[in-house]
């Protein structure tokens, strides 16, 4: 059975920093595009974030280039989201996912992610 299970969010100032974490389990993480997606109230899902299975190739959300940055760790199953000088507008649930396809040039697209986690709130204040 695969697990994604995020965690790190919470309330925030506004140019404050906070790091998610997504542990994942039940598949081979090494092998799996690993992404972030968020959902801000009453909007849709959008891309964030993510990040090639050997961690060499990242892309980012224009929305949050320079601000944000994907890493991840193999050894540890485990993808990251550090999420630096935040706005208010970056208020929203944020979901990792797992992409056991591999085909990089479509890591923005949520549709292509086999496995979801449930979610970590991030709040930012103004």
């Amino acid at each position: 059975q695969v697990q994604l299970m995020e965690s790190g969010g919470g309330l925030v100032q506004a140019e404050g920093s906070l790091r998610l974490s997504c542990a994942a389990s039940g598949l081979t993480f090494s092998s799996s595009i690993m992404g972030w997606f968020r959902r801000a109230p009453g909007k849709e899902r959008e891309f964030v974030a993510a990040i090639s299975t050997s961690g060499w190739s990242t892309i980012y959300a224009d929305s949050v280039r320079g601000r944000f940055a994907i890493s991840r760790d193999n050894a540890k199953n485990t993808v990251y989201l550090q999420m630096n000088s935040l706005k208010s507008e970056d208020t929203a649930d944020f979901y990792c996912a797992a992409d056991r396809s591999g085909i990089w040039n479509r890591a923005n697209v949520a549709a292509e992610y086999d496995f979801w986690g449930q979610g970590t709130q991030v709040t930012v204040s103004s």
